[in-house]
């Protein structure tokens, strides 16, 4: 009876020891495809034009359904709006100025399968030929296969002196 034993933990480990060196089946794969960041930079890119078109276009519920519904805003000058809610109603204040113009440029990118930051500048135009330049950091996250704005930041600067 002390063989049946050790025959069982013997057979067990030659198992292992032959098995753990095979490859797989290449049919029973499961590899993932390695996150591709230029394709969500281009993704990314076609999200901050609609963004910044909505803008200008005054769809609020186009710039909303870019946001995560526990999305955080922080605007230059005022207190944080946390959720979408918050972020609805400091849109429709903003868009009050009359937007006539929104450029934003990336400046960086990086990131990975769940989330990517996307910083950059930002030309807006507004009211009675007012221009702001300033700069922005989106954070960008996946759910569900589709990116939405998690946080964003933006500040502006200095107004350029004239000409002497």
């Amino acid at each position: 009876m002390a063989r049946f034993p050790r025959f069982h933990s013997l057979a067990l480990f030659a198992f292992l020891a032959l098995g753990c060196g095979r490859e797989p089946d290449a049919g029973s794969r499961t590899d993932v495809p390695a996150f591709d960041l230029e394709a969500a930079r281009t993704l990314i890119a076609q999200h901050n034009k609609q963004f910044t078109d909505a803008h200008v276009a005054g769809d609020v519920a186009t710039i909303d359904a870019l946001f995560l519904p526990d999305a955080r805003s922080y605007p230059p000058g005022a207190p944080a709006a946390i959720g979408i809610e918050a972020i609805h109603a400091l849109t429709v204040d903003f868009l009050k100025a009359g937007i006539t113009e929104f450029r934003e440029e990336t400046t960086a990118f990086y990131g990975n399968a769940e989330q990517i930051v996307d910083e950059g500048i930002y030309v807006l135009a507004y009211g009675e030929g007012v221009t702001e330049r300033g700069k922005y950091i989106n954070v960008w996250k996946q759910v569900n296969g589709n990116w939405r704005i998690q946080a964003n930041i933006w500040n502006t600067d200095p107004p350029q002196a004239a000409p002497k």
